[in-house]
């Protein structure tokens, strides 16, 4: 996914994404275990922020992994996100997932 363009329009930077729907302008990323325990739902966040005609961020995750609850942590982070109106998030909305 384009995040920065050059000279005549050259892509300077993308992002890998798990998958993309041009249709809903929806980024999708699925995550196993070390989506909380190094924080990679964050990294996913962050990219899907910067990446161009990006409408809404999928994010799956683990319900649990190694005794953490991780898809309840993932969905505490962004509730605290969105609920403490501090960041201006230039998405329409986030989709968690557990799987």
């Amino acid at each position: 996914m384009p995040v920065l363009f050059g000279k005549n329009g050259k892509v300077d930077l993308n992002f890998e994404v798990d998958g993309y729907s041009e249709k809903l302008k929806t980024v999708i990323e699925v995550e196993a275990g070390r989506a909380v325990s190094n924080y990679q739902f964050l990294k996913d966040f962050y990219e899907s922020c910067m990446m161009h005609d990006v409408d809404y961020f999928c994010v799956a995750v683990k319900n649990i992994y190694r005794n953490s609850n991780d898809f309840d942590k993932v969905c505490d982070f962004f509730r605290a996100l969105y609920s403490s109106n501090r960041l201006e998030i230039p998405l329409k909305g986030i989709l968690v997932i557990g799987y």
